[in-house]
């Protein structure tokens, strides 16, 4: 079809040096107004979220605690693109990819960073469902100014659109997955993940924070302790994986075994786009989840969003590729979740354990993706047309479920890549413009972090702020 074709050659231009510069751009820019702080205070971003994680914010004002939104957050980042994505990455761009996917990561932990405060600083209590709601379009339109209201509705539906696709991308690699080691029908999949969506979604964002919060911690502590258990292993093979890492970020990696060999292009695509698919930096999604945190200053809850990339990308994804690597699977010709299956299946000494293994992960790992995806959805279309559009967007959220369990995932994969392309290039031109008024906020927080004086709720923080919202909001 005409359409879907020239959708493709655009995000795959799109995914290409557009994405690549403004991305590098945003996050060099961000780093050096804000002196490097993902690198500087990134002991106090851990102490700030990892040690405090059973505080409460007293008084605060929000809907669920700051690491129920993060664990919600993460629930969308810790998905497919982890466990799959890494290994297309290494399958297309050679060990190379590897290397610009932890550049790329670096300069992701600041742009979260930022676009997290955005979306706290400038949240606003919805009037029809009462929930905090934040991200691109409330930034603009307190931050920037009523001329930017069309740039922020433009953003909020293409990305309430975008995030309707996923969860038939996330539950077609549950049913590839499943498949690989138990028989079973797709559409009992499909119908199946559908209707345990539908009850996690009824209860709204409370629901979804509370089962994000018991599944997501745990599957990625299994998930890493495994991994760590393979890396034991094959300790001795480290070092050479690792300076092979480096060497083919610079250098064409040769073919071999069953790997067709990839130029240094092609590394740094695919480590950039796997990056960014797997954390979602920069795309606009994770302040939807930050800005309904109880929290009593934008940038303690920023800090969460630098923990979440750390944790998504420099942990999780470099256990996938270690593994992959380490264990020499990834000359096999092999690609996506088959590679991976086929590198822990080598450790185990027994590819069904690795199938399974490999199998049960993803099926948490992607349900919990696809459940979060459609809450955001909801918050974007909720913008545009209204609450009654929330429950239609609850059932094709589910229905898309089934869809992607049967089939059709190319075109699916095609429309969530175009859309996904055009929010990241929104957001990050967003942060860059208004740098200024994050650099208000950092400066507010550090401040206070000095005098040890804190308000009780985030709204009195940034009353307080000269500048920092439109005067036309």
């Amino acid at each position: 079809m005409f359409i879907i074709d020239a959708m493709l050659a655009i995000s795959d231009f799109i995914w290409g040096w557009p994405i690549l510069i403004l991305t590098f751009g945003a996050g060099i820019i961000l780093s050096v107004k804000l002196k490097f702080f993902q690198f500087t205070k990134f002991g106090h971003a851990m102490k700030g979220t990892f040690g405090t994680i059973f505080e409460k914010s007293e008084g605060a004002t929000g809907d669920i605690s700051p690491f129920q939104a993060c664990c919600t957050a993460l629930a969308s980042t810790l998905g497919v693109g982890n466990i799959a994505g890494v290994s297309v990455a290494i399958a297309s761009g050679g060990p190379g990819a590897i290397f610009w996917m932890w550049v790329t990561a670096v300069l992701c932990l600041i742009v979260k960073f930022c676009e997290i405060i955005l979306g706290v600083a400038y949240r606003e209590k919805d009037p029809e469902t009462g929930m905090w709601r934040g991200g691109l379009y409330w930034d603009v339109v307190n931050g920037l100014g009523k001329k930017w209201k069309w740039f922020g509705i433009l953003w909020a539906l293409v990305l309430g659109i975008d995030m309707l696709f996923a969860p038939a991308v996330q539950i077609n690699t549950v049913v590839s997955s499943l498949n690989t080691v138990f028989t079973i029908n797709p559409i009992i999949i499909g119908i199946f993940s559908a209707v345990l969506m539908a009850v996690v979604l009824i209860g709204g964002i409370k629901s979804i924070s509370r089962f994000a919060e018991l599944v997501v911690p745990f599957m990625a502590i299994a998930y890493t302790a495994c991994s760590i258990y393979v890396l034991i292993r094959y300790a001795a093979n480290i070092p050479g994986v690792l300076s092979n890492v480096v060497k083919c970020a610079f250098t064409p990696a040769a073919a071999t075994g069953g790997f067709a060999g990839s130029t240094i292009m092609m590394a740094v695509r695919w480590g950039l786009a796997r990056a960014v698919y797997s954390n979602e930096a920069g795309t606009g999604t994770a302040p939807l989840a930050h800005s309904t945190a109880a929290v009593n200053h934008p940038v303690k809850q920023g800090l969460w969003g630098i923990t979440e990339v750390f944790v998504d990308t420099i942990v999780v994804c470099s256990m996938t590729a270690l593994v992959v690597l380490c264990t020499g699977a990834w000359e096999s010709g092999s690609t996506g979740a088959a590679l991976t299956s086929q590198a822990f299946g080598t450790a185990f000494g027994n590819t069904t354990a690795g199938g399974i293994f490999i199998a049960i992960i993803i099926v948490f790992f992607a349900f919990t993706t696809a459940v979060v995806n459609v809450f955001y959805s909801e918050v974007c279309l909720n913008l545009v047309f209204g609450k009654k559009i929330i429950f239609p967007c609850r059932i094709a959220g589910c229905l898309m479920a089934i869809v992607g369990a049967v089939g059709a995932l190319s075109t699916i994969w095609n429309l969530y890549d175009f859309f996904l392309g055009f929010c990241q290039i929104f957001n990050l031109i967003v942060c860059v413009v208004m740098i200024k008024k994050i650099v208000l906020l950092v400066n507010d927080y550090l401040k206070r972090l000095k005098d040890n004086k804190w308000e009780a709720t985030s709204e009195e923080v940034t009353a307080q702020i000269p500048g920092l919202f439109a005067e036309d909001k």
